[in-house]
């Protein structure tokens, strides 16, 4: 049994993932990252885990017109999100890409954990620690880009999972977002409940709903982007797809409104997270801390 007491009004916490198809629409036909741009700052989400960024890219950057001159974690988080941390993944001869995390908070550590299983399918999980104000312990915060290969996700979801038990305690809060690509829903089982995380829409609707259709875009058929919570409740669950959505990137957007509560947040039993409540805040001056994993 949890036993929890209340010390205080509770906090809320808006975040969003993506994967940004490095900037451009569908089949690469049109440069759209700074309508991507738009979009993320009419969300205004507190963190945002991003998938397929691409960090440099000096072919595209004399070829096409309106590439921004500074990577595009930093162009998406300019003047709005003061802490940004970013893992390369792919790495080539003229340029990489990977994952990044962008905040209004402080973005304490981060690291670029390597979970490549296979030569040609580089994946990396981007790791950070966010300190909320308010909240007792430190969040960790992870984005991920798994591999297409069911096997190769697999031993990637164990690998993540036992990293994360070594790095944080089992009361952590934790957050896991980003483009799982997981058709079959195997993360449920292989690395939420084994961490004591509920996915965001089924969360948000106070059952056991499957994870929202995210691909592709335009017209969503296949659930392959996931949100998973730890130490929070789950108050709104979004997709963001269709109309001008659909013109950015091959996937839609998801994002969650979170609630947690001002004091620490309480052991899980292994039976779930019933009872918990949990949430964010926004504001205050922050600093850049890039993380590039090799």
């Amino acid at each position: 049994m949890v036993s929890i007491v209340r010390t205080a009004e509770p906090t809320q916490l808006h975040i969003v993932t993506y994967n940004i198809h490095k900037g451009f629409s569908q089949f690469h036909q049109h440069l759209m990252v700074h309508e991507l741009r738009e979009h993320l700052r009419d969300l205004g989400p507190d963190i945002v885990f991003l998938q397929e960024v691409q960090g440099r890219h000096s072919r595209n950057a004399t070829k096409i017109d309106g590439w921004p001159a500074m990577p595009q974690y930093e162009f998406l988080a300019e003047n709005v999100w003061p802490s940004a941390a970013y893992g390369s993944n792919v790495i080539y001869g003229h340029g990489h890409h990977g994952n990044a995390i962008l905040a209004r908070f402080p973005i304490e550590h981060s690291h670029n954990q390597d979970v490549t299983q296979m030569r040609f399918e580089r994946r990396g999980l981007l790791h950070c620690t966010i300190p909320l104000p308010g909240m007792a312990k430190l969040l960790h915060c992870v984005c991920v880009h798994l591999s297409v290969f069911a096997r190769s996700r697999r031993r990637q979801m164990d690998a993540l999972a036992g990293t994360l038990e070594c790095l944080a305690d089992s009361d952590a809060p934790l957050i896991i977002a980003g483009d799982f690509n997981d058709w079959r829903n195997e993360a449920d089982e292989l690395l939420a409940h084994r961490l004591g995380m509920i996915e965001a829409f089924g969360g948000a609707f106070g059952g056991l709903d499957l994870p929202g259709r995210s691909f592709p875009s335009k017209r969503p058929v296949l659930r392959l982007d996931r949100i998973y919570v730890r130490g929070f409740s789950v108050e709104l669950a979004e997709m963001h797809s269709g109309g001008t959505w659909a013109k950015i990137s091959d996937h839609a957007a998801l994002s969650a409104h979170l609630r947690w509560t001002n004091e620490e947040v309480p052991s899980f039993m292994a039976q779930g997270l019933d009872g918990v409540e949990s949430g964010s805040f926004a504001g205050g001056q922050v600093a850049k801390n890039d993380a590039h994993g090799r």
